[in-house]
């Protein structure tokens, strides 16, 4: 492959992504939660599964604690997260979601539904699993980050 056909590669790649990222953006804000931001779905995605401390989360976005504490203080603040008593480090808090963060969670799941299926329209069933299992073999295994 040549130089110019694999930045023409990676351009495709990150427009894709971008627009995925915005249209699932857009959904969840269509779906009533507003003021939500692309970072703010990136954060939920680590402290989805069982939460997550400034620390971790700030290593999981690619930003300082100062940043990640930030983001925190505007999410529990907007009543989609609250911090607890971390149990396993008595200095340490936890970040997990509320039961409004867990909704903005599945509005996000069924905004990004909703473009896989407009995918489908474009490429046919098949096309989107050849997508996904290509994808999947290339694709790094590491967090999921907005590339700020």
């Amino acid at each position: 492959m040549q130089n110019s056909e694999a930045m023409a590669l990676s351009a495709a790649l990150l427009a894709a992504a971008g627009e995925l990222t915005q249209r699932i953006n857009d959904g969840v804000v269509a779906r009533g939660f507003e003021g939500m931001r692309p970072a703010h779905g990136f954060a939920f995605s680590r402290l989805a599964p069982d939460g997550a401390t400034v620390t971790e989360l700030a290593a999981h976005l690619g930003v300082t604690k100062q940043a990640a504490s930030q983001l925190v203080d505007d999410v529990v603040r907007r009543g989609y997260a609250e911090r607890r008593p971390h149990p396993g480090d008595a200095r340490a808090r936890l970040i997990v979601l509320t039961e409004r963060g867990w909704a903005c969670t599945r509005a996000a799941e069924e905004a990004a539904a909703e473009v896989v299926r407009g995918w489908g329209d474009v490429l046919g069933e098949g096309g989107v699993r050849v997508l996904w299992d290509c994808l999947a073999r290339i694709a790094p295994y590491g967090p999921l980050r907005p590339s700020w």
